[in-house]
Parts: structure tokens; C-alpha cells; sequence
């Protein structure tokens, strides 16, 4: 009698599986999918019975460098990482075979595909936006799988040397041409500025002989100074007025 109850105590121990909080197991009776176990201690009897563990938390895929070709024709690496996570522990175990290595694989062809749909600049000014576009072909492609994606972030885009070379060439004129924009600017507004002061200097008698004066008085706090003085012709007019 004791021995018997000895064999039925040990097949339970021996049954009793552990949910963590963070999982779902997946249980099987007879190789038939049988439902889904909540986190606890869970009974699988031996031979009759399996269960797989199934990680429902975010998981973060590094995709590898993955070399493409853009719109406009030019080669380009890129590699990003993409966060998803199991929502349906029975379909990411009955619907895929390794759904980590199927993830990797897909975003990995998912990404040269879109990387092929956009132009140089486009994939260089709008990196959310090519990894927005990866994210939803790869979300709509794990959906059967229960795998939900929930983003995507391109981490490096590595063009050829002479492509890099290209590219500074190119940045550096037009910081050129910006900076010669902004100087033409500022030559116009002084010449405005110096134009509008002329007018009202020779619009008032004797204006033209106060900045005269006045700059002098601010030459002649420095001794060292040799002032080469030119007589305003309004100073010479006051002469022949007299």
C-alpha cells in the first residue's frame, strides 16, 4: 500500500511544471494541442502529456548589416533592431517552427526590400520612415505567427568611400553657398543702411560737418594717430557765404 502511494506521490512531483509570471505554456496531451497554462505550478502527467514554455516579453532582435541597393542605384548597408513580443503563445508554437530565427530571417529580406523602394536621400532624411514602412510589412507578416512588432529602429547607414566622399563634397558647397548668401545679404542691408544715412546727411545743412567733427573728437583720443583730415565741402560753402 505504501509503495503504491510512494509511486503516485513521485509521478506528481515529477508532473509538476513551473509558469513563470512573464510566460505561457503551450500543453499538449497525446501530441494534440490540449490549451494554453497560466503562470504557476502546472501538472503535465509523463508520456501522455508536454507542455513548451513560451516567452511573452519584449524581445529585441539585432539584425545583422544587410547589404542593398537603393532606387536611384546605389549600394548601401544597413542594420537595425526590431522589438515584438508573443501574444498568442498557441500560434507562435503550432504556426512557425523557430519563430526567433523566422523574425530574423524576415526582417532581414523586409529590409533590403524597402531599402530598394526608396531613393539615397530619401533613405538618409527619412530613416523613421523607412523603418515605420520595415515595421508594418513585418508586423503584417508575423500576425499568423501571434507575434506582434512593436518597433523598429535603423541604428547605421554605411554607404561606399567614394559615395562618402560624394556626399561631404557636396555638403561642403552648399555651406559654401549658403555662407555666400548670407554675406550678399548682409552687403545689402549696409549698402540700404549706408544709402539711407547719406540721404538724411545731405538733407540737413551742416549735418555732414557734425560727423565730421564728432569723428574726429573719437580719433582724437589716441595720440598715436596720424589723422589725414579732407575739409567737407559744406565747411568750404560756409566760407564763400561770407
Amino acid at each position: 500500500m505504501w509503495y503504491i502511494i510512494g509511486i503516485i506521490v513521485f509521478i506528481v512531483l515529477v508532473s509538476i511544471r513551473q509558469v513563470n509570471q512573464y510566460e505561457r505554456g503551450v500543453k499538449f496531451q497525446i501530441g494534440k494541442f490540449n490549451k494554453i497554462e497560466d503562470p504557476g505550478w502546472r501538472l503535465v502527467l509523463p508520456i501522455f502529456q508536454s507542455m513548451t514554455k513560451v516567452d511573452m516579453r519584449i524581445k529585441a532582435v539585432d539584425v545583422p548589416y544587410q547589404e542593398a541597393i537603393t532606387k536611384d542605384n546605389i549600394s548601401a548597408k544597413i542594420n537595425a533592431v526590431i522589438y515584438y513580443r508573443v501574444v498568442e503563445a498557441d500560434k507562435a508554437i503550432l504556426q512557425v517552427e523557430n519563430f526567433l530565427y523566422a523574425v530574423s530571417q524576415l526582417a532581414q529580406t523586409t529590409m533590403r526590400n524597402v531599402v530598394g523602394e526608396l531613393e539615397l536621400d530619401e533613405l538618409l532624411v527619412n530613416r523613421d520612415t523607412a523603418a515605420e514602412r520595415i515595421k508594418e510589412l513585418v508586423d503584417k507578416a508575423t500576425d499568423p505567427w501571434g507575434i506582434k512588432v512593436e518597433t523598429v529602429e535603423l541604428k547605421d547607414v554605411t554607404l561606399p568611400d567614394d559615395m562618402q566622399r560624394v556626399i561631404a563634397k557636396q555638403a561642403e558647397a552648399e555651406r559654401e553657398r549658403r555662407a555666400v548668401i548670407i554675406k550678399s545679404g548682409g552687403e545689402v542691408i549696409a549698402a540700404e543702411n549706408l544709402a539711407k544715412a547719406a540721404q538724411m546727411l545731405n538733407a540737413q545743412p551742416g549735418a555732414l560737418h557734425l560727423r565730421t567733427l564728432n569723428t574726429l573728437n573719437d580719433l582724437s583720443s589716441d595720440q598715436s594717430n596720424t589723422v589725414i583730415f579732407a575739409i567737407p565741402l559744406e565747411i568750404l560753402r560756409a566760407f564763400d557765404k561770407k
